[in-house]
Protein backbone atom coordinates (compact mmCIF):
# COMPACT_ATOMS: atom_id res chain seq x y z
CA UNK A 1 0.00 0.00 0.00
CA UNK A 2 1.56 3.27 -1.15
CA UNK A 3 1.18 6.37 0.95
CA UNK A 4 2.05 9.84 -0.23
CA UNK A 5 4.42 11.64 2.11
CA UNK A 6 3.74 15.34 2.54
CA UNK A 7 6.95 17.40 2.82
CA UNK A 8 7.52 19.13 6.13
CA UNK A 9 8.21 22.47 4.45
CA UNK A 10 6.59 24.05 1.41
CA UNK A 11 8.58 24.48 -1.80
CA UNK A 12 9.47 28.19 -1.27
CA UNK A 13 10.81 27.43 2.22
CA UNK A 14 12.97 24.58 0.91
CA UNK A 15 14.42 26.80 -1.82
CA UNK A 16 15.16 29.53 0.72
CA UNK A 17 16.86 27.00 3.01
CA UNK A 18 18.96 25.71 0.13
CA UNK A 19 20.07 29.23 -0.82
CA UNK A 20 20.89 30.01 2.82
CA UNK A 21 23.05 26.89 3.00
CA UNK A 22 24.88 27.90 -0.18
CA UNK A 23 25.45 31.45 1.10
CA UNK A 24 26.76 30.17 4.45
CA UNK A 25 29.07 27.72 2.70
CA UNK A 26 30.46 30.38 0.37
CA UNK A 27 30.85 32.86 3.25
CA UNK A 28 32.66 30.24 5.32
CA UNK A 29 35.06 29.39 2.51
CA UNK A 30 35.70 33.10 1.85
CA UNK A 31 36.32 33.75 5.57
CA UNK A 32 38.83 30.89 5.79
CA UNK A 33 40.54 32.11 2.61
CA UNK A 34 40.83 35.68 3.94
CA UNK A 35 42.11 34.37 7.28
CA UNK A 36 44.79 32.32 5.52
CA UNK A 37 45.78 35.37 3.44
CA UNK A 38 46.14 37.45 6.60
CA UNK A 39 48.17 34.75 8.36
CA UNK A 40 50.48 34.27 5.37
CA UNK A 41 50.45 37.91 4.28
CA UNK A 42 54.24 37.98 3.99
CA UNK A 43 54.01 35.51 1.11
CA UNK A 44 50.58 36.51 -0.22
CA UNK A 45 51.33 40.24 -0.61
CA UNK A 46 54.20 39.81 -3.14
CA UNK A 47 52.09 37.34 -5.12
CA UNK A 48 49.14 39.74 -5.36
CA UNK A 49 51.41 42.67 -6.27
CA UNK A 50 53.11 40.48 -8.88
CA UNK A 51 49.75 39.55 -10.40
CA UNK A 52 48.80 43.23 -10.65
CA UNK A 53 52.20 44.04 -12.17
CA UNK A 54 51.90 41.16 -14.64
CA UNK A 55 48.45 42.34 -15.68
CA UNK A 56 49.76 45.87 -16.23
CA UNK A 57 52.91 44.82 -18.10
CA UNK A 58 51.41 42.03 -20.20
CA UNK A 59 50.95 44.16 -23.36
CA UNK A 60 54.61 45.28 -23.35
CA UNK A 61 55.82 41.70 -22.88
CA UNK A 62 53.62 40.40 -25.72
CA UNK A 63 54.83 43.19 -28.00
CA UNK A 64 58.44 42.18 -27.33
CA UNK A 65 57.57 38.58 -28.14
CA UNK A 66 56.07 39.68 -31.47
CA UNK A 67 59.42 41.37 -32.17
CA UNK A 68 61.07 37.90 -31.98
CA UNK A 69 62.67 38.55 -28.59
CA UNK A 70 63.22 35.46 -26.43
CA UNK A 71 60.90 34.90 -23.49
CA UNK A 72 63.53 35.33 -20.79
CA UNK A 73 64.99 38.47 -22.38
CA UNK A 74 61.52 39.95 -22.97
CA UNK A 75 60.54 39.30 -19.35
CA UNK A 76 63.82 40.78 -18.09
CA UNK A 77 63.45 43.90 -20.26
CA UNK A 78 59.86 44.33 -19.08
CA UNK A 79 60.85 44.06 -15.42
CA UNK A 80 63.74 46.48 -15.97
CA UNK A 81 61.37 48.90 -17.69
CA UNK A 82 58.84 48.76 -14.86
CA UNK A 83 61.64 49.18 -12.32
CA UNK A 84 62.88 52.26 -14.16
CA UNK A 85 59.41 53.75 -14.66
CA UNK A 86 58.05 52.97 -11.20
CA UNK A 87 61.30 53.99 -9.54
CA UNK A 88 61.38 57.27 -11.46
CA UNK A 89 57.71 57.97 -10.82
CA UNK A 90 58.10 57.16 -7.14
CA UNK A 91 61.08 59.49 -6.89
CA UNK A 92 59.16 62.31 -8.62
CA UNK A 93 56.09 61.83 -6.44
CA UNK A 94 58.05 61.58 -3.18
CA UNK A 95 60.29 64.53 -4.09
CA UNK A 96 57.27 66.63 -5.01
CA UNK A 97 55.45 65.76 -1.81
CA UNK A 98 58.54 66.39 0.32
CA UNK A 99 59.26 69.70 -1.40
CA UNK A 100 55.72 71.03 -1.11
CA UNK A 101 54.51 68.99 1.85
CA UNK A 102 55.15 71.66 4.47
CA UNK A 103 53.49 74.29 2.30
CA UNK A 104 50.43 72.10 1.75
CA UNK A 105 50.14 71.31 5.47
CA UNK A 106 50.50 74.99 6.38
CA UNK A 107 47.79 75.89 3.87
CA UNK A 108 45.48 73.22 5.26
CA UNK A 109 46.04 74.50 8.79
CA UNK A 110 45.31 78.07 7.68
CA UNK A 111 42.15 76.89 5.88
CA UNK A 112 40.95 75.17 9.06
CA UNK A 113 41.56 78.37 11.07
CA UNK A 114 39.70 80.48 8.49
CA UNK A 115 36.74 78.11 8.49
CA UNK A 116 36.68 78.10 12.29
CA UNK A 117 36.78 81.91 12.36
CA UNK A 118 33.84 82.27 9.95
CA UNK A 119 31.70 79.62 11.67
CA UNK A 120 31.84 81.30 15.08
CA UNK A 121 30.66 79.01 17.89
CA UNK A 122 30.42 76.07 15.55
CA UNK A 123 33.92 76.91 14.39
CA UNK A 124 35.18 76.68 17.96
CA UNK A 125 33.98 73.11 18.10
CA UNK A 126 35.57 72.52 14.71
CA UNK A 127 38.83 74.03 15.94
CA UNK A 128 38.74 71.80 19.03
CA UNK A 129 38.10 68.81 16.81
CA UNK A 130 41.01 69.79 14.59
CA UNK A 131 43.26 70.19 17.63
CA UNK A 132 42.28 66.76 18.95
CA UNK A 133 42.80 65.26 15.52
CA UNK A 134 46.19 66.95 15.33
CA UNK A 135 47.19 65.48 18.71
CA UNK A 136 46.03 62.06 17.58
CA UNK A 137 47.97 62.33 14.32
CA UNK A 138 51.07 63.55 16.16
CA UNK A 139 50.81 60.64 18.57
CA UNK A 140 50.29 58.18 15.72
CA UNK A 141 53.07 59.77 13.69
CA UNK A 142 55.45 59.71 16.65
CA UNK A 143 54.68 56.06 17.29
CA UNK A 144 55.12 55.18 13.64
CA UNK A 145 58.32 57.21 13.34
CA UNK A 146 59.82 55.69 16.47
CA UNK A 147 58.83 52.26 15.23
CA UNK A 148 60.50 52.84 11.89
CA UNK A 149 63.62 54.31 13.47
CA UNK A 150 63.95 51.63 16.14
CA UNK A 151 63.01 48.77 13.87
CA UNK A 152 64.66 48.93 10.46
CA UNK A 153 63.17 45.51 9.80
CA UNK A 154 60.06 47.26 8.46
CA UNK A 155 62.06 48.90 5.69
CA UNK A 156 63.86 45.63 5.04
CA UNK A 157 60.56 43.79 4.79
CA UNK A 158 59.21 46.34 2.32
CA UNK A 159 62.33 46.04 0.17
CA UNK A 160 62.17 42.26 0.33
CA UNK A 161 58.51 42.35 -0.71
CA UNK A 162 59.32 44.61 -3.65
CA UNK A 163 62.25 42.46 -4.79
CA UNK A 164 60.20 39.26 -4.47
CA UNK A 165 57.32 40.85 -6.38
CA UNK A 166 59.68 41.85 -9.21
CA UNK A 167 61.11 38.33 -9.39
CA UNK A 168 57.62 36.87 -9.44
CA UNK A 169 56.63 39.27 -12.23
CA UNK A 170 59.60 37.98 -14.25
CA UNK A 171 58.58 34.35 -13.78
CA UNK A 172 54.87 35.04 -14.29
CA UNK A 173 55.61 36.79 -17.59
CA UNK A 174 58.13 34.25 -18.84
CA UNK A 175 56.03 31.21 -17.94
CA UNK A 176 52.63 32.69 -18.71
CA UNK A 177 52.10 30.20 -21.54
CA UNK A 178 52.46 27.34 -19.05
CA UNK A 179 49.88 28.74 -16.63
CA UNK A 180 46.90 27.33 -18.55
CA UNK A 181 48.44 23.88 -18.72
CA UNK A 182 49.25 23.92 -15.01
CA UNK A 183 45.71 25.01 -14.18
CA UNK A 184 44.14 22.30 -16.34
CA UNK A 185 46.40 19.68 -14.72
CA UNK A 186 45.50 20.87 -11.23
CA UNK A 187 41.69 20.85 -11.53
CA UNK A 188 39.54 17.75 -12.27
CA UNK A 189 39.37 16.87 -15.95
CA UNK A 190 35.64 17.47 -16.21
CA UNK A 191 35.94 21.08 -15.05
CA UNK A 192 39.15 22.09 -16.82
CA UNK A 193 37.40 24.12 -19.54
CA UNK A 194 35.29 26.00 -17.00
CA UNK A 195 38.30 26.65 -14.74
CA UNK A 196 40.33 27.97 -17.68
CA UNK A 197 37.51 30.27 -18.79
CA UNK A 198 37.06 31.57 -15.22
CA UNK A 199 40.79 32.22 -14.85
CA UNK A 200 40.93 34.07 -18.17
CA UNK A 201 37.95 36.25 -17.27
CA UNK A 202 39.44 37.06 -13.86
CA UNK A 203 42.83 37.99 -15.30
CA UNK A 204 41.27 40.04 -18.10
CA UNK A 205 39.26 41.96 -15.50
CA UNK A 206 42.38 42.69 -13.41
CA UNK A 207 44.36 43.61 -16.54
CA UNK A 208 41.66 45.98 -17.71
CA UNK A 209 41.37 47.57 -14.28
CA UNK A 210 45.12 48.17 -13.94
CA UNK A 211 45.59 49.64 -17.41
CA UNK A 212 42.43 51.71 -17.24
CA UNK A 213 43.11 53.04 -13.74
CA UNK A 214 46.70 53.97 -14.60
CA UNK A 215 45.61 55.86 -17.71
CA UNK A 216 42.78 57.62 -15.87
CA UNK A 217 45.09 58.51 -12.97
CA UNK A 218 47.66 60.02 -15.34
CA UNK A 219 45.07 62.09 -17.23
CA UNK A 220 43.44 63.28 -13.98
CA UNK A 221 46.77 64.28 -12.46
CA UNK A 222 47.85 66.05 -15.68
CA UNK A 223 44.64 68.05 -16.09
CA UNK A 224 44.32 69.02 -12.43
CA UNK A 225 48.05 69.81 -12.20
CA UNK A 226 47.90 72.10 -15.24
CA UNK A 227 44.83 73.84 -13.80
CA UNK A 228 46.54 74.38 -10.46
CA UNK A 229 49.66 75.75 -12.15
CA UNK A 230 47.59 78.18 -14.20
CA UNK A 231 45.79 79.36 -11.07
CA UNK A 232 49.17 79.61 -9.26
CA UNK A 233 48.08 77.39 -6.39
CA UNK A 234 51.06 76.62 -4.12
CA UNK A 235 52.24 73.02 -4.15
CA UNK A 236 50.62 72.30 -7.52
CA UNK A 237 53.09 69.56 -8.44
CA UNK A 238 52.69 67.81 -5.10
CA UNK A 239 48.90 68.05 -5.33
CA UNK A 240 49.00 66.57 -8.84
CA UNK A 241 51.16 63.72 -7.53
CA UNK A 242 48.64 63.19 -4.74
CA UNK A 243 45.85 63.00 -7.34
CA UNK A 244 47.78 60.33 -9.28
CA UNK A 245 48.49 58.17 -6.24
CA UNK A 246 45.00 58.36 -4.75
CA UNK A 247 43.37 57.58 -8.12
CA UNK A 248 44.06 53.89 -7.47
CA UNK A 249 41.43 54.07 -4.71
CA UNK A 250 38.26 54.73 -6.76
CA UNK A 251 35.83 57.46 -5.65
CA UNK A 252 37.38 57.91 -2.19
CA UNK A 253 40.79 58.90 -3.57
CA UNK A 254 39.35 61.52 -5.92
CA UNK A 255 37.31 63.03 -3.09
CA UNK A 256 40.30 63.26 -0.73
CA UNK A 257 42.75 64.71 -3.26
CA UNK A 258 40.14 67.18 -4.57
CA UNK A 259 39.27 68.33 -1.05
CA UNK A 260 42.95 68.91 -0.24
CA UNK A 261 43.45 70.94 -3.44
CA UNK A 262 40.40 73.12 -2.73
CA UNK A 263 41.45 73.75 0.88
CA UNK A 264 44.99 74.70 -0.15
CA UNK A 265 43.62 77.13 -2.74
CA UNK A 266 41.19 78.56 -0.18
CA UNK A 267 43.95 79.25 2.33
CA UNK A 268 46.50 80.78 -0.03
CA UNK A 269 44.58 82.20 -2.97
CA UNK A 270 41.20 83.08 -1.57
CA UNK A 271 37.59 82.08 -2.03
CA UNK A 272 37.35 82.85 -5.77
CA UNK A 273 40.41 80.76 -6.69
CA UNK A 274 39.13 77.96 -4.46
CA UNK A 275 35.88 77.97 -6.45
CA UNK A 276 37.89 77.79 -9.67
CA UNK A 277 39.85 74.82 -8.30
CA UNK A 278 36.61 73.15 -7.27
CA UNK A 279 35.28 73.71 -10.78
CA UNK A 280 38.41 72.18 -12.32
CA UNK A 281 38.21 69.13 -10.04
CA UNK A 282 34.51 68.62 -10.81
CA UNK A 283 35.10 69.11 -14.55
CA UNK A 284 37.88 66.52 -14.53
CA UNK A 285 35.64 64.09 -12.65
CA UNK A 286 32.87 64.65 -15.21
CA UNK A 287 35.32 63.99 -18.05
CA UNK A 288 36.56 60.89 -16.25
CA UNK A 289 33.10 59.49 -15.58
CA UNK A 290 31.58 60.23 -19.00
CA UNK A 291 34.54 59.93 -21.37
CA UNK A 292 37.60 58.23 -19.88
CA UNK A 293 36.01 55.45 -17.86
CA UNK A 294 33.61 54.26 -20.61
CA UNK A 295 36.38 54.48 -23.21
CA UNK A 296 39.19 52.70 -21.35
CA UNK A 297 37.08 50.18 -19.43
CA UNK A 298 34.43 49.34 -22.03
CA UNK A 299 35.91 45.86 -22.47
CA UNK A 300 36.37 45.10 -18.79
CA UNK A 301 34.05 44.14 -15.96
CA UNK A 302 31.82 47.02 -14.90
CA UNK A 303 31.14 47.27 -11.16
CA UNK A 304 28.48 49.25 -9.37
CA UNK A 305 29.84 52.14 -7.26
CA UNK A 306 28.20 50.66 -4.16
CA UNK A 307 30.09 47.40 -4.69
CA UNK A 308 33.33 49.34 -5.12
CA UNK A 309 32.81 51.30 -1.88
CA UNK A 310 31.95 48.14 0.05
CA UNK A 311 35.05 46.43 -1.34
CA UNK A 312 37.26 49.37 -0.32
CA UNK A 313 35.78 49.38 3.19
CA UNK A 314 36.26 45.64 3.57
CA UNK A 315 39.82 45.83 2.25
CA UNK A 316 40.68 48.65 4.65
CA UNK A 317 39.32 46.68 7.61
CA UNK A 318 41.37 43.61 6.65
CA UNK A 319 44.70 45.05 5.48
CA UNK A 320 44.65 48.84 5.83
CA UNK A 321 45.94 50.91 2.91
CA UNK A 322 47.22 47.84 1.08
CA UNK A 323 43.79 46.27 1.38
CA UNK A 324 42.19 49.40 -0.06
CA UNK A 325 44.50 49.23 -3.07
CA UNK A 326 43.98 45.51 -3.67
CA UNK A 327 40.25 45.34 -2.89
CA UNK A 328 38.92 46.70 -6.19
CA UNK A 329 41.05 44.57 -8.58
CA UNK A 330 40.25 41.47 -6.54
CA UNK A 331 36.57 42.38 -6.64
CA UNK A 332 36.86 42.88 -10.40
CA UNK A 333 38.36 39.40 -10.70
CA UNK A 334 35.55 37.91 -8.60
CA UNK A 335 32.97 39.76 -10.71
CA UNK A 336 34.54 38.34 -13.87
CA UNK A 337 34.38 34.83 -12.47
CA UNK A 338 30.72 35.23 -11.49
CA UNK A 339 29.96 36.61 -14.95
CA UNK A 340 31.57 33.58 -16.60
CA UNK A 341 29.64 31.19 -14.35
CA UNK A 342 26.39 33.02 -15.08
CA UNK A 343 27.06 32.91 -18.81
CA UNK A 344 27.76 29.20 -18.74
CA UNK A 345 25.31 27.75 -16.25
CA UNK A 346 22.64 30.44 -16.48
CA UNK A 347 22.17 29.89 -20.21
CA UNK A 348 22.30 26.13 -19.74
CA UNK A 349 19.56 26.30 -17.10
CA UNK A 350 17.41 28.58 -19.23
CA UNK A 351 17.59 26.35 -22.31
CA UNK A 352 15.40 23.49 -20.96
CA UNK A 353 12.76 25.98 -19.78
CA UNK A 354 12.55 27.51 -23.27
CA UNK A 355 12.23 24.15 -24.96
CA UNK A 356 9.54 23.12 -22.49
Amino acid sequence: METSRTPLLPEPARKLAAWCAVVLLVAGVAAVFIWLCVVFKTAVTPVLLAILGTALLGPLYRRLLRMKVSKSLAAAVTVAAVLLVVGGATYIVVAALIETGDQILASLRQAALDIAEHLGAAGTSLEDLAANAKKLLERFGGTAASGVISGLSVVGQMLATAVLALLLIFFFLRDSDKAVGALRAFVPSGTSDTAEAMARRAFEAVEGFMRGTTLVAFVDALLIGVGLLILQVPGAVGLAALVFVTAYIPYLGAFLSGAVAVLVALADRGFVIALWVLGIVLAVQVIEGNVLQPMVQSRTVQMHPAAVMLAITAGASVAGILGMLLAVPLTAAATGILGELRARYGSAAAAPEETA
